[in-house]
């Protein structure tokens, strides 16, 4: 996955992250549904760091598997 590549895709993942934190209330997650809504929030930011910065070289390791 090249780079530009890898900058859209974290690019969608922080815009999902996004959209789900605008249906957050603000405070405490005090109810199933909220706790949920925050843990994808949190996972879709996990995702859009590994895209973007590649801290373990995930993608490079997966494209020399390809080849």
């Amino acid at each position: 996955m090249d780079t530009r590549q890898r900058l859209i895709v974290g690019s969608l993942w922080i815009g999902v992250a996004a959209l789900m934190a605008i249906t957050l209330e603000p405070g405490v997650p005090s109810t199933v549904g909220e706790i949920a809504r925050l843990f994808v929030v949190i996972v879709a930011l996990f995702l859009a760091a590994i895209y973007l910065f590649d801290p373990w070289n995930i993608h490079s390791r997966l494209l020399l598997d390809q080849e």
